[in-house]
């Protein structure tokens, strides 16, 4: 949806209704960015090393970044209450980057997207023990027919997926804990200063692998995927930034499967891959889930829970 066409649809609502309708396009825009990094990605693992291709994510990106987001137009953008959060909360996020990219190199864009899906699934399973969410009889329910849903899509043992599955799944991990740190650094720490590290880390850590795996891009094309690739990456999370301060995770959350779309047409239209039957029935699954846990979020009695703490 454009500019034009949510102005024009949300002029008739109220305040609130016009923030989260203009909160959902951004939403949408966003993970058509993610899925855009995932195609560029998978296309560029042709022709170089991941490593190299995680790089000039990080790069890119730090550099779109460092443009709407410095010392000079946002001063004390780089003062952090928990540097060391921080720093592991970029690691994990870098991880996921990485296991994701290298399973990108042999599986669909449907397929590693389905896996990642569980994210939100993992997150609300040890939300207990680091956040003191703990999650009632139904909640865990649905996380069990998620994970299920997972074990469709990879069928491990069955020979149906290729084993760098294990890598997108080792991905999902990573950001799953990566999600509860960033949950844990917003009592402390603006989005921006949390956004800078994120990048500032990723292209640090990744200098000094640099000159072992990287390969001269040979035409002008490889070399404009590669910063398609931090574009996409870096304008992908400040959408999501954008989005959550007009309406809440709650009404913004469903909204992100909607990747899934793209990842099929994008996979479609670029690798004329299409996804198999056990792919569609997991994601499936996973999703129903994770929309199922959404609901379960915005329902329960949180007065009447608040002494346990127990998310049913």
């Amino acid at each position: 949806m454009t500019g034009a066409a949510l102005a024009a649809a949300s002029s008739h609502l109220p305040e609130t209704g016009r923030s989260r309708l203009i909160a959902i396009g951004l939403i949408c825009s966003a993970v058509l960015f993610f899925a855009l990094l995932d195609t560029s990605a998978k296309w560029l693992s042709g022709h170089m090393d991941p490593v190299q291709v995680v790089f000039a994510r990080y790069a890119g990106s730090m550099g779109l970044v460092l443009m709407l987001l410095n010392p000079w137009s946002h001063p004390g953008v780089l003062r952090t209450k928990r540097p060391g959060l921080q720093a592991i909360r970029s690691l994990l996020l870098l991880g996921a980057t990485a296991l994701n990219f290298v399973a990108l190199k042999y599986l669909q864009l449907a397929e590693t997207v389905s896996i990642m899906f569980a994210g939100p699934l993992l997150v609300a399973l040890v939300a207990g023990p680091m956040l003191g969410e703990w999650p009632g009889p139904r909640r865990l329910a649905a996380i069990g027919v998620g994970f299920l849903g997972v074990l469709v899509i990879t069928r491990p043992g069955l020979g149906g997926m290729h084993p760098a599955a294990l890598l997108c799944v080792f991905g999902t991990v990573c950001y799953s804990f990566y999600a509860l740190a960033t949950r844990r650094l917003a009592a402390f720490d603006p989005p921006e200063t949390t956004m800078v590290y994120s990048g500032l880390a990723g292209t640090v850590a990744m200098l000094p692998l640099i000159p072992f795996f990287w390969t001269t891009p040979q035409t002008p094309f490889v070399w404009l995927v590669m910063l398609g690739t931090g574009v996409f990456g870096g304008f992908g999370h400040w959408l999501l930034i954008l989005a959550h301060r007009l309406a809440p995770a709650t009404v913004l959350a469903p909204f992100i499967y909607s990747q899934i779309v793209w990842m099929i047409l994008l996979g479609w239209f670029v690798f004329g891959q299409f996804p198999d039957r056990w792919t569609f029935a997991g994601a499936s699954i996973v999703i129903a889930s994770g929309l199922y846990l959404l609901y379960r979020e915005r329902v329960r009695k949180v007065p009447g829970e608040a002494t346990s703490a127990r998310i049913d």
